[in-house]
């Protein structure tokens, strides 16, 4: 009897530790879960700003492309406005026919409306300072009519895209008046 009193004091015993340490349990593994939650809140947070992140980056990519193909199309197309425009100008020399210039012009200012249309602005280099951001200079020229470094006659026409330079305007620099 001895024996079976001494184990159901040892049961009694466990019985009443268990809740003991059943309850310190609960106390440390609060503080882990807390922090459990504060990890996975931080990395819910941080996969939001990777997301946001990821969604500007791809949209301004997407928007570069954007105008990278208008570029490119518009680069193609200039000459062929420039060709038009020099055609426009030698009928206007040798008098043609006044509906058919007129068919002309109207052509050439559709294709001004495009251009336009699309944020694209030409260049009028002639007398203003030259600019190398601006102009490139096929060469350097007295002139009676112009100051030295100023642009005095352009040979080809230059265009803006918006902010950025889509084609330098070519054209010739005044060196100032001749020397006699």
């Amino acid at each position: 009897m001895l024996a079976e009193e001494e184990l159901a004091d040892k049961e009694a015993a466990e019985a009443e530790e268990l809740p003991d340490t059943e309850i310190i349990e609960e106390d440390t593994a609060a503080p882990m879960v807390e922090q459990e939650e504060e990890s996975l809140r931080d990395q819910f947070i941080r996969l939001q700003a990777d997301f946001a992140n990821f969604r500007n980056r791809t949209q301004r990519e997407r928007i570069e492309l954007y105008q990278r193909a208008n570029e490119d199309l518009l680069l193609e197309l200039l000459p062929v406005i420039d060709h038009y425009e020099m055609g426009l100008q030698t009928a206007m020399q040798h008098e043609v026919d006044s509906a058919v210039l007129d068919g002309f012009k109207m052509v050439f200012d559709q294709f001004q409306n495009v251009l336009k249309k699309f944020n694209v602005e030409p260049i009028d280099a002639v007398g203003t300072p030259f600019d190398p951001h601006k102009h490139e200079a096929l060469t350097h020229l007295p002139s009676c009519e112009f100051e030295a470094e100023i642009c005095s006659n352009q040979v080809k026409r230059g265009y803006m895209f918006g902010d950025r330079l889509l084609r330098a305007a070519q054209v010739v620099v005044s060196s100032g008046p001749a020397a006699e």
